[in-house]
């Protein structure tokens, strides 16, 4: 029985692209689901006239539809809230030990994630950067870090067969 059980919840996503690059993030990184709260993305999908299916096996769920107040209420008790921004107070990344069920919430593109949520989590974590990233670019780095930092970081040419492009048949010569 898997262990790990990773949630990424985004707080009123407004853009298209990047909660498509999100949930390709969430395909290559093995989350099991997305959460977000708010209306924008919603309204930002009727508007897109590129409403490509994002994924086929991982849930991409607005919270309303679950019945909830808010994102720390779709998870159980067992797992981990990390809320992931540049908040003052909070463990740079690098040091960070993360929680083999997590739920990690990040802020809309054009805020940050309000005071009571982050009084209720476990943890506050951010990215050590010069500036901002964007919010897709902020959960790469998240969960690149997660991987980095898990049994699952020692793969090799089997993984990378399974991953690359048909296209790509560039071997390391030796």
């Amino acid at each position: 029985m898997k262990k790990e059980f990773v949630s990424i919840g985004l707080i009123n996503p407004k853009s298209t692209s990047n909660v498509g690059s999100v949930m390709r993030a969430a395909g290559c990184y093995q989350v099991d689901q997305v959460l977000y709260s708010g209306h924008r993305y919603d309204r930002a999908m009727k508007m897109s006239t590129d409403t490509k299916k994002t994924s086929a096996s991982i849930p991409l769920i607005n919270i309303e539809s679950l019945g909830v107040e808010g994102l720390i209420d779709t998870v159980d008790s067992d797992t981990a809230v990390v809320c992931v921004d540049l908040i003052q107070g909070a463990t740079s990344l690098p040091v960070f030990s993360h929680p083999e069920k997590a739920l990690y919430i990040f802020g809309p593109e054009d805020g940050t994630i309000d005071q009571k949520i982050v009084d209720q989590a476990d943890f506050v974590v951010f990215v050590p950067t010069v500036g901002c990233m964007n919010l897709a670019a902020s959960v790469n780095v998240l969960l690149y870090d997660r991987l980095a930092k898990s049994a699952r970081a020692v793969a090799g040419d089997e993984l990378i067969r399974q991953s690359k492009d048909v296209n790509n048949n560039v071997k390391v010569r030796v």
